[in-house]
């Protein structure tokens, strides 16, 4: 592999940038190859984005032959906003499936390492925590708090990000609710529809560690599958 592909991909990992690797297996030719600006090879975008939403390298046929496609994709990070029992269930769950978990909540009695002893904790407003964070396509936003001084200040910097998925608590009389504050605030109707809200698939769930079983379980769904069904969410009274 060329030095000069070689520090790029170096590059864009550190800076949590999604590429594939092209290799084109009969000439031996390399292309790194970027789905957010569609730089690269322009046939093969349907492909890549399959791969990179699935986390899996392998082989594709083209006209031009046999081409392995290695994806590098930044690591998947949840961010929970609001330190509450549902969070406690939540955090290990995801780092169990591969996310990195950051706890974002102003209420330092809550946002604790005795609560959350594995976790990285920012005790400050959401608002203030997010933009040092900062958001890409492998992160995702939770808001769990039930309080709209905390979570509508956390949904309102996701929804202008790229992140994959947001989700807020609350039945569908709370988030019609926070919609239309939200609204009030400027929010684009096509920002705010990006919201799952109630959030979590359907599965019954009663207490907070059934409940973030099927939280991670949208969370899970959309980054694999893009989509869920708006009518599949827990708490829909």
């Amino acid at each position: 592999m060329k030095a000069e592909v070689l520090r790029q991909l170096a590059s864009d990992l550190a800076q949590r940038r999604a590429v594939v690797l092209a290799s084109d297996l009969k000439s031996g030719a390399r292309q790194l190859i970027y789905p957010e600006t569609g730089k690269g090879l322009a046939h093969l975008q349907n492909l890549i984005a399959d791969a990179l939403r699935s986390d899996r390298s392998g082989i594709v046929d083209t006209p031009e032959g046999e081409i392995f496609l290695n994806v590098f994709n930044p690591p998947l990070r949840m961010i929970i906003v609001g330190a509450v029992h549902a969070a406690q269930s939540l955090a290990p769950m995801a780092q169990i499936a591969g996310f990195s978990v950051i706890i974002v909540d102003p209420r330092e009695a809550f946002a604790t390492a005795e609560r959350f002893p594995d976790q990285e904790i920012m005790a400050t407003w959401p608002d203030e925590a997010l933009p040092k964070i900062g958001f890409d396509a492998r992160t995702c936003l939770v808001a769990l708090t039930h309080d709209p001084k905390i979570d509508d200040l956390a949904l309102a910097v996701a929804v202008a990000s790229p992140c994959f998925y947001i989700g807020a608590l609350g039945s569908s009389r709370t988030h019609a609710a926070r919609l239309e504050r939200l609204a009030g605030h400027g929010i684009a109707p096509d920002r705010l529809a990006r919201i799952h809200g109630p959030i979590g698939l359907d599965i019954g769930a009663r207490g907070p560690t059934e409940i973030a079983v099927s939280i991670l379980a949208e969370v899970v769904a959309v980054l694999r599958r893009g989509v869920v069904r708006t009518e599949s969410k827990i708490g829909a009274a």
